[in-house]
């Protein structure tokens, strides 16, 4: 059974389908100087740019984003907190390159260190963290590609917490935007942490190097990275009325030069594209029928919010065929998938959702199943 539902994309409500809809104009994307770069919907996941996405390259510092996601993850299932007094080691007060300044033999606060890691960009803060949650930087390392496997980085291998420069250890543009993405949507209250300009430890007060945040005010987050090897890099994060950015840009030549190319990504994602709610978590779309049920219907909708990444000028109204299996019996259970909607028209779809019962559906007495069985057999002469 399949039903023409339009979708007025402002409000989740349902309407007629406007048939002649204007086309969206939308100008290529900007060329960047950067060796790989992307821009991705927050919400969604949809790329809406990409160069060179899954080219395996030295991420240098955005290293540290998993680093900070998978403290997040243990502090999440509670077997660490921001409160613990972390050891610093000999092997974390000696690190070189970019430093948070903590003494050996101190104990540090782990939230600091946390600060450390994201605005500071401490490679002895990084260190000090992967000893605390697994024991030994090696052993950290294991629990990083496990969970870069977790999150689809198919493109990503660690060799350290940092980003130092060691043989094997890459990532790319696209990993680390779906990296950031889970960061953001996992652990939003921590994620705040990314838009703080500024930390002083140890008497040192340092600057968070992502100029974006000075230059934007749209710009919460993420992280810069620097070597040789990798060139200037930026994960960055803007939110506007409602539509929420990733870029990355691996690979320029300066640290003007990441925050530039980035912003040219970011404007241009906002300038022609928004992320619009069509359905909201437990609306109703459809009361299908069920056949041999203590009630004659069942409520069919999502379980979550249903979002998608439309030009901003595309028409008010778009088709979406809601396509439910054809034969519908007791008993249901809530969650169970009935049917899909796909949004778009042939050639352009724009989203597949699968649908499901809202509510659970018992089976009816004898007299009802057999009732509805005759009457099926009816149905199907005819």
């Amino acid at each position: 059974m399949k039903r023409l539902i339009g979708i007025l994309l402002v409000f989740t409500s349902l309407f007629s389908i406007e048939v002649n809809a204007a086309p969206s104009l939308i100008p290529a994307p900007p060329q960047l100087s950067a060796s790989s770069y992307i821009l991705m919907d927050a919400y969604t996941g949809e790329v809406l740019v990409e160069q060179n996405s899954h080219k395996e390259l030295p991420p240098a510092s955005l290293t540290k984003l998993m680093t900070a996601y998978i403290a997040d993850y243990e502090i999440a299932r509670g077997n660490i907190s921001y409160d613990d007094q972390v050891r610093v080691s000999e092997a974390a007060w000696r690190m070189k390159g970019s430093r948070m300044f903590i003494r050996e033999g101190t104990r540090v606060k782990l939230e600091d260190l946390m600060r450390g890691i994201i605005i500071q960009s401490g490679n002895d803060a990084s260190v000090a963290v992967a000893e605390h949650i697994a024991g030994a930087e090696g052993a950290f390392v294991d629990l990083m590609n496990q969970h870069a496997q977790l999150l689809g980085m198919k493109n990503t291998h660690f060799q350290n917490s940092t980003g130092f420069p060691a043989e094997n250890h890459y990532s790319s543009a696209y990993d680390i935007a779906l990296l950031s993405r889970a960061k953001i949507l996992q652990f939003p209250e921590s994620y705040k942490m990314y838009a703080e300009k500024y930390f002083t430890y140890n008497d040192i007060r340092q600057p968070n190097r992502n100029k974006l945040l000075w230059r934007d005010k749209t710009v919460d987050g993420l992280k810069t990275g620097h070597t040789q090897a990798a060139g200037y890099c930026l994960a960055a994060s803007a939110v506007r009325n409602g539509t929420r950015l990733i870029s990355v840009v691996m690979g320029t030549s300066s640290d003007e030069a990441r925050a530039t190319e980035s912003q040219k990504l970011m404007n241009y994602g906002f300038r022609y594209y928004e992320t619009r709610k069509l359905y909201s978590a437990g609306q109703v779309v459809n009361n299908a029928h069920v056949w041999g049920g203590a009630t004659d219907s069942v409520k069919v909708g999502f379980t979550d919010d249903v979002l998608v990444t439309m030009p901003r000028q595309q028409a008010d109204s778009i088709p979406a065929t809601l396509d439910l299996a054809p034969v519908i019996e007791a008993p249901i259970s809530a969650g169970d998938v009935l049917g899909k909607v796909i949004v778009g028209q042939e050639g352009n779809v724009l989203l597949e959702r699968e649908v499901v019962a809202l509510e659970s559906v018992e089976e009816g007495g004898f007299f009802k199943r057999l009732f509805d069985k005759i009457k099926r057999f009816f149905m199907n002469l005819f």
